[in-house]
């Protein structure tokens, strides 16, 4: 009886209760139970590593065309039936170990379209810290598997001995899966609830730091009986052994760590902000640190577009370095497995900027491989397409920013510009290969308040690579070129990117360029003409690239601009500045009834339906061909001069050159161009040859260049006073006509002071201007009139006493 009635209930005859029973009954397995899943999370890793290896045999491009169709996606047709049934992945890890490679970008939708690795997408998102080693194994198993196949299948290059070396090529690498593919979400979104699983996020570079050396094993000796034993690092941390795990010695306290003997790996920590347009309105933008290993070490730098996938991850932070307690607050950072630079709907990179290596992540299987050749081709044959409508100038030239009516020479300048002029290194310009001589065009529109130079500003900084967009009043020296931080991590002092060496490659738009302070000014003296930016701050001394177009808009000193002024008097900006800009346009507000009907009918449709009307039709490129086609010729096209083109271009600088040298009225000759307008139309030429498609630069592109610069230079450089072009106004500040005019002057003040001499006084002020005014047949300018006296001053000629409307001009005694 004893027996029957123990605590259990074994040996009582009770029925079992009718209700459902709490747990699942355990499916039959041969394996035991402790390895079925891993503890806190439902991954099994021999059924994890059976469905990869299933998928990577098996996935065809046919499964991710159905799973595209079910979601609605656009799809492409395959050629033939057989393109439908390759086996994927077998082809890339062929690619792989011919290539030397040993990373494989694997497209999660791939995963989530093959029908028996659905549950594996799940977990690969939830435990990617579990599943992606078991994915490393089954890839090298796989490659393995594979070069034993082809070696004895007898495929080229696998035989006998080749083939055993390549097979023990194989088996000293290290293989890794590298997914990406994840939906990217708003860096703002990431909470405590995405710790330890597979996130995407995309935005912009704005710190790297050097390569950091990374412990991954530890290699520890005992002081007592020199017994070592290495560990491996678990998550970050590294278990230092508490005794000697020699049975002999065990002393406590005696594993010191060798450092030479340890492995390290490279480490590098990025810091990515979000983008400008995915800010909230009033919010700064957010920032996460990234830690990125090995291969992916210095794909990007600052200034970069990219979307990241990695694990993120939260570790604790000691309150004090000495001390064990830990804060309540961890920090997080994004532990990258993948890379990918550039974003949709922007142009790509200026290859000439970017590193001779080249900035691709490393590994084979890239976004569906075959799919996004075939949209590749398609898109070029589009491309090029275009390139042959004889009208193609002008219609790129409507498409770009067609919201804004009229503005033509404007918008093909800055057009011209975003194609820009191929960058070149002469080798006979001394140096080692010769200085590098700028291909980018540098604009500056000058104009009346509401004649939308800001909104052409945002279209560009919408399309442009690597666009920063900086406003005058609120920009600083520092915050242009770069300034120095300390770093939260390392307490080391570090250099901070500007927008102009954010923007290298791309295109630098700076709005109300007037109002910026001169010393902020002063720095882009440097970089648009040689292109880099010097420091020397805090012990750090360097030179940084800042390869970049500089697209400026000024308002007037009066708000409005006044025509009876030379350009320089209307624009507060220092000649030398102005003179480094290829284009300046002149956008001015002008009275003209027929232009005031059509720009109110262009703005009421806009508003009325957004469909930007240009001439007679609806003919324009949507935003994202334009930025394909510009990036296309940036990346593909690299016109050379022609000979007839080389002949014209001398031809049109000469032409320029003797419209101030053949007046025969004026003793002095007058500058209308420079080598610096040489340069400009050897880069617009270049631009527009490009802009076509064209490998040479030919006659009709030196012809437009030369006359965009005409237009250009009659706008800006026209002395309004004689109404003849002089490029001293641009250059030195003065016109050779206020040269003349000022010379006549100081001889005039300087009679005047003579004959008023005797009276043992000086003259005032204002009768002197008055006795001038008689003389002149053209009116007297109080700010020339200032300019002459305070040159006589200096000259110790004479001397001005007195404040204000008091102020007496007095000759010095033996001048």
């Amino acid at each position: 009886m004893s027996d029957n009635l123990r605590s259990d209930g074994t040996r009582m005859s009770i029925p079992f209760s009718s209700a459902p029973t709490f747990s699942a009954p355990a499916l039959p397995s041969d394996e035991p139970d402790q390895v079925r899943a891993i503890w806190g999370t439902t991954v099994n890793i021999a059924e994890t590593m059976k469905l990869f290896r299933d998928f990577l045999r098996g996935f065809k491009p046919k499964y991710r065309v159905r799973h595209d169709r079910e979601q609605n996606l656009r799809t492409r047709a395959f050629s033939s039936p057989e393109e439908g049934e390759v086996v994927l992945y077998e082809t890339y890890l062929r690619i792989m170990r011919q290539t030397g490679q040993t990373n494989l970008n694997l497209d999660m939708v791939n995963l989530l379209a093959y029908p028996s690795s659905k549950k594996l997408f799940t977990q690969l998102q939830k435990y990617p810290e579990e599943v992606v080693p078991a994915m490393d194994q089954v890839l090298k198993d796989l490659m393995l598997e594979l070069a034993e196949e082809d070696q004895n299948s007898g495929m080229e290059g696998m035989e006998g001995d080749q083939g055993d070396e390549e097979i023990a090529d194989i088996m000293a690498k290290v293989y890794r899966v590298r997914p990406f593919g994840l939906k990217a979400i708003n860096m703002r979104g990431l909470n405590p609830t995405d710790t330890d699983k597979l996130v995407c996020i995309k935005g912009l570079v704005i710190r790297a730091t050097p390569v950091i050396p990374e412990m991954k094993v530890a290699f520890f000796r005992c002081l007592k009986c020199s017994h070592t034993v290495q560990v491996e690092i678990d998550r970050g941390k590294i278990e230092e052994p508490a005794k000697c795990p020699r049975d002999v010695c065990e002393a406590v306290g005696t594993m010191s760590l060798a450092h030479n003997r340890c492995d390290f790996s490279d480490r590098q920590v990025i810091r990515l902000q979000e983008t400008p347009d995915s800010v909230p309105d009033g919010q700064t933008p957010h920032t996460v640190t990234l830690s990125v290993y090995d291969e992916m070490v210095d794909v990007t730098k600052p200034g970069d577009r990219i979307i990241v996938t990695g694990v993120y991850r939260s570790v604790p932070v000691r309150v004090n370095p000495r001390q064990r307690t830990m804060k309540s607050l961890f920090k997080t950072y994004l532990d990258v497995v993948h890379t990918r630079l550039g974003a949709d709907g922007a142009l790509a990179f200026d290859r000439s900027t970017r590193p001779s290596t080249g900035d691709r992540m490393p590994g084979d299987g890239i976004a569906g491989g075959h799919r996004r050749k075939t949209r590749k081709a398609e898109l070029e044959a589009k491309l090029i397409e275009i390139s042959r409508r004889h009208d193609v100038y002008d219609f790129l030239a409507q498409s770009l920013a067609p919201s804004i009516w009229g503005m033509d020479d404007v918008k093909k300048g800055v057009l011209l510009q975003l194609f820009g002029g191929t960058n070149k290194n002469i080798v006979r310009g001394g140096g080692g290969g010769g200085p590098r001589y700028r291909g980018d065009i540098n604009v500056l529109l000058v104009g009346d308040p509401g004649t939308s130079k800001s909104q052409i500003l945002q279209y560009v900084h919408k399309i442009a690579p690597r666009g920063v967009y900086a406003s005058g009043k609120g920009s600083s020296a520092v915050g242009l070129t770069a300034y120095v931080t300390r770093d939260p991590d390392s307490k080391q002092l570090v250099l901070e990117s500007g927008a102009l060496v954010l923007s290298d490659g791309g295109v630098c738009c700076i709005d109300e360029f007037d109002k910026m302070p001169d010393a902020t000014r002063s720095v882009l003296h440097e970089v648009m003409e040689q292109q880099t930016v010097s420091i020397a701050k805090a012990g750090i001394i360097t030179t940084l690239n800042a390869r970049t177009s500089i697209l400026a808009a000024a308002n007037p000193v009066e708000s409005r601009y006044n025509v009876n002024l030379p350009v320089t008097r209307n624009i507060d900006l220092p000649p030398t500045l102005i003179s480094r800009f290829d284009l300046l346009y002149l956008v001015l507000d002008q009275v003209d009834e027929t232009l005031d009907r059509k720009l109110a009918q262009h703005l009421v449709g806009l508003y009325l339906e957004d469909a930007p009307l240009t001439g007679s039709e609806y003919d324009i490129l949507p935003l994202e061909d334009l930025a394909a086609y510009i990036d296309y010729a940036r990346n593909h096209i690299n016109p050379v001069l022609s000979s007839e083109a080389s002949d014209e271009l001398v031809a049109s600088y000469v032409s320029l050159r003797s419209v101030g040298a053949s007046d025969p009225r004026s003793s002095e000759k007058r500058i209308t161009a420079t080598t610096r307008q040489l340069e400009s139309m050897i880069r617009l030429s270049e631009a527009h040859a490009r802009m076509r498609f064209a490998a040479h630069v030919e006659t009709q592109d030196v012809q437009e260049a030369c006359r965009l610069m005409r237009e250009a230079i009659r706008t800006s450089a026209m002395d309004p006073r004689t109404g003849k072009i002089d490029m001293g106004l641009l250059n030195t500040g003065t016109g050779t006509g206020q040269r003349k005019l000022r010379d006549d002057m100081r001889k005039e003040i300087l009679a005047i002071l003579e004959g008023s001499s005797g009276k043992g006084k000086g003259i005032k002020w204002g009768d002197a201007m008055r006795r001038l005014g008689e003389q002149s047949s053209i009116g007297v300018d109080t700010a020339e009139f200032s300019e002459v006296i305070k040159a006589l001053e200096n000259e110790s000629l004479l001397t001005v006493v007195g404040e204000r409307d008091r102020r007496m001009i007095r000759k010095i005694e033996g001048a």
